[in-house]
């Protein structure tokens, strides 16, 4: 049984990770707003706005076996509209409140002497998207602080990041809003369908656990084939 702390873990991708870790370990899941769906024995809930400029102060265990950054953004606008605060309001969910985060855990990340970060990039970092110039970035930077602290916290600590493709979550709710939306979607992908939170949390288990000990410093592509798959 390890001990396991999911920013974002009462919605969508987090969600499905906390109730899948919650099975066999203990979770502590940090979000702005509760779950009553995560009202179980082995899940402590934490209310945390990464957005709080503040240092983290909540309280974790003194051994942590797991993080995952579950909290993103989808900020997508012509590049001739995207602001200054646009780009900036990106990075800091993204990157810089990770930092943050990890920064706080890291000392019981260490403790466990076998730990493991999963962070969250996206499929447009990969393959150019129209309307993705903000979050791109971003996630872009993601991709980079990945590799760099797998470098740095080898081989104590473990570090990989999933590159989703579109996933039916809250977050995404404005894009798959009506039948027509899902369904040119799921078209775009071919393996014929967009992404389940399950789909994506399922992989964030398997590299947060012992599962996938020799693994580390890698973006894995869970999205359907549409980075590098052209279905003629």
């Amino acid at each position: 049984m390890g001990n396991y702390l999911i920013i974002g873990g009462s919605k969508g991708i987090g969600f499905s990770l906390a109730k899948t870790l919650a099975v066999e370990n203990n979770v502590w899941s940090l979000s702005r707003t509760a779950s009553s769906e995560l009202n179980q024995s082995k899940i402590t809930q934490i209310a945390y706005d990464v957005l709080n400029p503040e240092k983290p102060t909540f309280e974790i265990p003194q051994q942590l076996h797991g993080l995952a950054y579950c909290v993103g953004s989808i900020n997508l606008k012509p590049f001739s509209r995207l602001t200054e605060e646009d780009f900036l309001l990106d990075f800091k969910i993204n990157v810089l409140a990770a930092v943050k985060i990890i920064q706080h855990a890291l000392p019981a990340l260490k403790s466990s002497g076998n730990a493991s970060i999963v962070l969250f990039s996206t499929v447009a970092v990969q393959t150019g998207m129209g309307y993705h110039a903000s979050v791109a970035s971003a996630k872009g930077a993601v991709e980079g602080l990945t590799r760099s602290l797998a470098a740095e916290l080898a081989p104590i600590v473990r570090v990989n990041c999933i590159a989703p493709s579109l996933t039916n979550t809250p977050l995404a709710e404005k894009l798959l809003n009506t039948s027509e939306k899902v369904d040119a979607s799921n078209k775009r992908h071919p393996l014929g369908r967009i992404g389940t939170p399950e789909d994506i949390a399922s992989l964030a288990e398997f590299l947060l656990t012992e599962k996938s000990s020799w693994v580390t410093g890698q973006v894995f592509h869970a999205d359907g084939g549409l980075s590098s798959l052209r279905v003629m």
